[in-house]
């Protein structure tokens, strides 16, 4: 096994930018749009941006000579909206700009949804069931449709022409080109061709052969397609409202007010008003407001939701103190130190932060192949009607085929591939305790090769728990535990807790002490049924005059090699036993470290506790590599550091103190049972708090992954294979539309293989 000391790494000295600004972005519609962006601010001199399509924000450093304005002109030139976000006055820290908004946006499209899928299915319906087609049933058709062309798939025409106008092409541009062509033949055909007399049916006719196409209408592909792609949308769109849920749930982790002596006085005040060098009361089982240090009084402060540290820290007057952390003991005074940015909570805010922005967006594999495929396939259309019309002299026949060219390559199953494969894989895992949140998280558990596992409330329960207890000769186990746990159970502290816990499981019901006395730093004395009891340090035992014997101080001694607490327990003048606590490991975690193993993983512990308890636990569950004593922003250099080693690292963590190493490792994993932060931080989360779910998301993820590309290659292998025959005029776009429909059906069918994953 082998233990890593934290490094303590050090910005080099470089040269500062000028200035830094944050900007606002609106009117992204995909990942290339953030590219594009970051691309145009980059050319600029002496500018370096970053674009996050997550949080619709751009994070710009600028020299001196260039002007805030100069920023916003270049993404407005690009076809989007920038502005400055509020001052930090009006802004709530941890919100983004996308949540701070009204749900507006994303209302709207769901409507949309709603409408475009009610009216679409009818037409499909109509188009696809000959028994279906009634007289006049296709300007029924025409009704329906009409809405879902022209309103429903209003966003995409408008991110279409914004493309247009700055000679780009996106998936926008195929999904508005497509229909709007579908649309429009359909209407020219109804209006001046055969398809609008009385009694016209639509069945399916799959010889190749030529046609004008005049008594065909494709309603059904333009409404249809428009219904697909906003279902895709919406669920896109949903994920991103999340962007910064990590850092909301970072900062409402801290106090919202605190009692401030003034004159002697306590008086209530809102956390935002505290100033350094107020002095504050923190009563048992309040959150610390600010860092600070003590002045008045001692107990044990919770420290675990910021530094992974599983044992309650003893603080006295002159300790240093942490704000959000809990104070688990007696009345404390603390003379603030740090408020507002300054502080420890804010720092790890703005960690999370910093690793969201920095985390590179992948690109959806979609959008990559489209960048491509949408302006070739308009070129394609653009050709075919030219050289139809020069060689047939046939308007309509070229016109027939150049449709049918953009009806065979129009996204339909494209639209599909994704949120289909992603919806099926997504329902399968929260049946087994595991959330993805998005297409881009599945391509990061493909490449990753190391996993580095937090140890409490992950490896371990992150409770404390009663392990052993060891008897002298002559000694009751049971009376020994009553006695002990009767006197634990009137103390506050959480080891105190754990072993009248323990008692009452294994000795039953408990007996009320009497003149019980809490001494602080040592543990606790009192009488119960008539005996002096003592339990706590050995120093304690000691200042009674009483020594532990040999075979418990080897018990003592050896229960702390192993980074246990182990805890004296005295009666009527003599050392009777020693309870050892610490935090269980919980019992799948090998079985969970092997599976990881057999993933092709390595896996890694990273702890803020003591070396010792972490190498403890790493040789039960069977890890070799073990990283202890970190501070949260350690945690983020170690990971950045195995990056640089040229490793995919994989993050699972459950703490406040994980949620910034969760954003920067290149796949996050956050238990369920952790905090919000962490959760939100994380790009998987396993509901269930079991390690083993860790190994099944991975595999989840991966298949989901696998069935994501071949519905991909599918839904371009059916359309592209065709759009040679539609150009030669070998296919009418009756033919098109029914080849489009089936590679849609073969993609939702092996999307839903993925609901037998076990």
């Amino acid at each position: 096994m082998t233990s890593t000391a934290p490094e303590k790494t050090q910005s080099p000295t470089a040269s500062v930018p000028a200035s830094e600004v944050e900007l606002s972005i609106g009117g992204m519609t995909c990942a290339s749009c953030a590219a594009r962006i970051e691309k145009k601010l980059n050319r600029m001199d002496g500018v370096t941006a970053t674009v996050n399509f997550a949080t619709e924000k751009a994070k710009v450093s600028y020299p001196e000579g260039v002007e805030v304005a100069d920023l916003i002109a270049t993404v407005e030139k690009t076809g989007y909206t920038a502005e400055e976000p509020p001052p930090p006055a009006t802004e709530k820290p941890g919100v983004t700009e996308a949540e701070a908004r009204p749900d507006g946006e994303l209302l709207s499209l769901r409507q949309r949804l709603y409408v475009s899928v009610a009216l679409a299915a009818p037409v499909v319906l109509m188009a696809m069931v000959p028994a279906l087609q009634f007289d006049n049933w296709q300007w029924l058709s025409l009704t329906l449709a009409a809405p879902v062309v022209v309103w429903g798939a209003l966003p995409f025409h408008k991110a279409a022409f914004t493309n247009a106008r700055h000679g780009a092409a996106t998936m926008d541009t195929l999904v508005s080109v497509g229909t709007l062509a579908a649309f429009g033949w359909s209407l020219w055909a109804l209006f001046f061709g055969m398809a609008g007399m009385t009694g016209m049916r639509h069945g399916f006719d799959l010889t190749v052969s030529r046609t004008d196409g005049s008594s065909s209408i494709y309603l059904e592909a333009a409404a249809g397609v428009t219904a697909f792609i906003l279902a895709g949308r919406y669920l896109e769109a949903k994920s991103k409202r999340k962007a910064g849920a990590a850092l909301r749930a970072l900062m409402e982790l801290g106090a919202k007010d605190v009692a401030v002596l003034r004159g002697g006085k306590e008086i209530r005040i809102p956390v935002g008003q505290l100033a350094v060098g107020d002095r504050f009361v923190v009563r048992p089982g309040e959150k610390i407001a600010t860092d600070g240090t003590v002045v008045e009084g001692a107990s044990a402060v919770d420290a675990s939701m910021l530094t992974g540290e599983s044992l309650p820290v003893d603080v006295a007057v002159g300790d240093p103190v942490t704000g959000a952390t809990v104070n688990a003991g007696g009345r404390l005074v603390v003379e603030a130190t740090r408020v507002g940015a300054g502080t420890q909570l804010a720092r790890m805010a703005k960690l999370v932060e910093d690793a969201q922005n920095g985390k590179a967006a992948v690109q959806r594999l979609a959008d990559r192949i489209s960048a491509v495929f949408v302006p070739i396939v308009i070129l394609l259309a653009l050709g075919t009607l030219l050289t139809w019309i020069l060689v047939t002299g046939e308007t309509t026949a070229a016109f027939t085929a150049a449709v049918a060219v953009l009806i065979i390559a129009c996204p339909c199953a494209l639209g599909l591939a994704t949120p289909t494969a992603l919806m099926v894989g997504t329902g399968r895992g929260a049946q087994l305790g595991i959330l993805i949140k998005g297409p881009e998280v599945l391509e990061s558990t493909r490449r990753v090769d190391t996993v580095v596992l937090d140890k409490t409330g992950t490896v371990t329960t992150g409770r404390m728990t009663l392990q052993d207890v060891h008897v002298a000769k002559g000694a009751d186990r049971e009376e020994l535990l009553r006695l002990a746990g009767a006197l634990e159970h009137s103390s506050e502290h959480p080891i105190a807790q754990a072993i009248a816990t323990g008692a009452i499981e294994r000795a039953g019901s408990l007996p009320v002490p009497e003149n019980f006395e809490n001494v602080a730093g040592l543990g606790v004395q009192g009488v119960v049924d008539g005996h002096a009891v003592l339990v706590g340090r050995e120093k304690l035992l000691k200042e009674w005059a009483i020594e532990l014997p040999r075979e418990l101080a080897q018990a003592k001694a050896a229960a702390e090699a192993e980074g246990r607490t182990a805890v004296a327990v005295a009666f009527d003048g003599e050392a009777r036993g020693v309870l050892t606590v610490a935090d269980a490991i919980k019992e799948t975690s090998a079985e969970a470290v092997a599976q990881l193993r057999r993933l092709g993983l390595e896996p890694v512990l990273l702890t803020g506790d003591n070396q010792l308890v972490a190498e403890s636990v790493a040789r039960a569950v069977g890890i070799d590599q073990v990283i202890a004593e970190v501070l949260p922003q350690d945690k983020v250099d170690v990971v950045r550091r195995l990056q640089a080693e040229g490793r995919s690292v994989a993050m699972v963590g459950d703490g406040v103190n994980d949620a910034a190493a969760l954003a920067t490792a290149d796949l996050g994993l956050a238990m369920g049972t952790g905090t919000d932060a962490a959760i939100e931080a994380g790009d998987l989360t396993l509901v269930r708090g079991d390690l083993r779910v860790a190994a099944d998301a991975i595999r989840l993820s991966r298949k989901t992954l696998a069935t994501i590309k071949g519905n991909l290659f599918w839904a371009f292998g059916y359309n592209v294979a065709a759009i040679p025959l539609a150009a030669l005029g070998m296919l009418n776009p009756m033919i098109a539309g029914a080849a489009m429909a089936f590679s849609s059906v073969f993609v939702v069918t092996n999307s839903l293989r993925l609901r037998a994953f076990k």
